[in-house]
C-alpha cells in the first residue's frame, strides 16, 4: 500500500490541477518529480497562503497587462490600411493581397509590433477591389480588427 502526501501546485499540470490547488499524490511522485522540479511544495498552512498570495499578485499583473492590450485593440481598430494593386477592367486583381502586403502597409503606418503569424486574413482569398477586415491576434485572447481597402493602381 503506497502512502500519499498533499502538495500545493506551483504550476499548471495536465491531469493533475492548476496553480494553487492542493492535491494528494503518491509520496514517490512528489519526492522524485514534483518537488525537485519546483512544480509543487508540501502542503502546509504557510505554503498554501504563500501560493494564494502569489496567485493574487499574478492576477493583478495579468489584469494590468490585459488592459494595456485592450488599448492596443482600440488603436488598431481605428487603423485603415490602403493597398494598391494592378487590376483588370472588372476589378479583379492580377494576383492577390497577402499577409505580407498587409504587414508592409502596417509598418508604413508605424505599427511594427505585429507578427505575420498573428494576422488573421479573411477566409476567401482577396482577389478583388473592395473593403475587407483583417484580424490581429493579441495576447490574453484579444483580437483587433484592421480595415483593409484594396484599390486599383493608377
Amino acid at each position: 500500500m503506497a502512502s500519499t502526501v498533499e502538495v500545493v501546485l506551483k504550476d499548471n499540470l495536465k491531469h493533475l490541477g492548476s496553480i494553487g490547488d492542493v492535491v494528494r499524490v503518491r509520496r514517490g511522485y512528489a519526492r522524485n518529480f514534483l518537488l525537485p522540479r519546483g512544480l509543487a511544495v508540501v502542503a502546509s498552512r504557510g505554503n498554501v497562503r504563500q501560493i494564494e498570495h502569489e496567485k493574487a499578485i499574478q492576477a493583478q499583473r495579468i489584469a494590468k497587462l490585459r488592459s494595456a492590450q485592450e488599448e492596443v485593440v482600440l488603436e488598431l481598430g481605428k487603423v485603415t490600411v490602403m493597398i494598391a494593386k494592378e487590376a483588370g477592367e472588372d476589378g479583379k486583381l492580377f494576383g492577390s493581397v497577402t499577409s505580407n502586403d498587409v504587414l508592409e502597409s502596417l509598418k508604413a503606418k508605424g505599427i511594427d509590433n505585429v507578427d505575420k503569424k498573428k494576422l488573421v486574413m479573411p477566409a476567401e482569398i482577396i482577389k478583388e477591389v473592395g473593403s475587407y477586415e483583417v484580424g490581429v491576434k493579441l495576447p490574453y485572447g484579444l483580437t483587433a480588427t484592421v480595415k483593409l481597402e484594396v484599390k486599383t493602381r493608377a
